[in-house]
């Protein structure tokens, strides 16, 4: 049996995987022009799917295979404190930020992207911790059975409950903005002023969150095959890169295969696009493994490294700037010069625009990596 590669080797495969999934969040966040986007750096309309589409659960992923990896270990009460701190800080953090883009609490929005992250981690770490079988010495391992059954339980009860539940005024099984019923308990919890004011029918109205309530619970499975795949990994290392790989084909095939029962919806996050994007996720993720096994690859892609080892910061620190130059309208004097210098090409001028942002956010993040200063919720 080939002897098991050292932790930071391990890991050189998630950090670059992180750092591709959060360079691409930088690029679809932060263009010179929401008027001028390419088609593959922005969401799909309703039903379908782009690449933007995967850079969300893919994050969810690499969040489970960080999670899976920091087993085994001794469940205590700091364990538990643990997660309900890094659970409350990402929801206080998303929260902060919301109040930082829009202030008041008039339309201050519950959910969001920082939220959603911080449910998921804390419900997929309490379930990893509750099923988690010990060994003589104390110690707490995966449970590989636990986590398969909890996400088929979860994909196969959110797709029940998306097709026979009914909601008032639409049929059961009504998959549209306004009839769906991930959006209707979200409209009856926390109203449509605090929900995401660009999750609008046909007719303007607010209707459905992206990253609301019911839909965390597809979200959460992204998680929960992640933390798998790292248990395939550290149970046998010489093996699970292709295991892995396997699997992501064969999840990628299953959600394909559902679609055509259960739409594509990144917006829904219908159970189809749980598997589907976990599926690409996890050949995503052994690409960059077999990367990371290369010393030239690993030092031309250090940058992706130093941003995936600092993924929560790096993301942050895109909000900012953006929010910084829309507010001292820089963006719009970076827009109109990008917009002159190629006149007939504006796609790639606001390409160019979020091209540039992630270069900073990188750029400032390396002096603080050299320094061994990482951010750790």
């Amino acid at each position: 049996m080939t002897e098991a590669p050292s932790a930071p080797a391990r890991l050189a495969g998630l950090d670059l995987f992180r750092g591709l999934t959060v360079a691409f969040m930088v690029i679809v966040n932060t263009p010179g022009s929401w008027s001028h986007v390419w088609w593959p750096l922005d969401h799909a309309e309703w039903h379908g799917f782009t690449p933007t589409d995967l850079v969300f659960p893919a994050f969810l992923c690499a969040m489970g295979v960080a999670l899976g990896l920091s087993f085994p270990r001794r469940i205590d009460a700091r364990l538990w404190n643990r997660v309900l701190r890094r659970t409350l800080l990402l929801i206080i953090i998303g929260w902060t930020w919301q109040m930082l883009a829009r202030p008041g609490l008039a339309d201050f929005r519950v959910f969001g992207v920082l939220p959603r992250l911080g449910l998921c981690y804390g419900l997929a770490a309490a379930l990893a911790i509750l099923t988690a079988r010990r060994d003589a010495d104390g110690r707490a391992h995966l449970s590989a059975p636990a986590l398969g059954i909890a996400s088929a339980a979860l994909l196969i009860g959110y797709w029940a409950l998306l097709s026979f539940v009914a909601t008032p005024g639409h049929a059961a099984g009504d998959l549209s903005p306004e009839g769906n019923l991930a959006g209707y308990i979200d409209r009856i919890t926390v109203t449509t002023h605090h929900m995401y004011r660009m999750g609008t029918d046909a007719a303007g109205n607010v209707v459905y969150d992206p990253e609301g309530l019911l839909s965390t619970l597809p979200a959460l499975v992204n998680v929960l095959l992640g933390a798998l795949a790292a248990l395939w990994w550290k149970a046998a290392p010489d093996r699970a890169t292709m295991r892995i790989l396997l699997a992501g084909i064969a999840l990628a095939a299953l959600g394909y295969a559902f679609s055509f029962a259960c739409p594509l919806n990144k917006k829904l996050w219908t159970s189809s696009f749980a598997l589907w994007t976990s599926g690409l996720s996890a050949i995503l993720f052994t690409g960059c493994i077999v990367a990371s096994r290369s010393a030239a690859v690993r030092k031309a892609l250090w940058p992706l490294d130093v941003l995936g080892m600092n993924a929560i910061l790096g993301y942050l620190l895109s909000l900012l700037l953006s929010l910084a130059a829309m507010r001292t309208g820089f963006q719009a004097w970076a827009w109109e010069a990008l917009s002159a210098l190629l006149p007939g090409n504006l796609l790639l001028a606001s390409f160019l625009f979020a091209l540039a942002v992630l270069l900073l956010v990188i750029a400032l993040l390396i002096p603080l990596h050299r320094r061994g200063i990482h951010m750790r919720l």
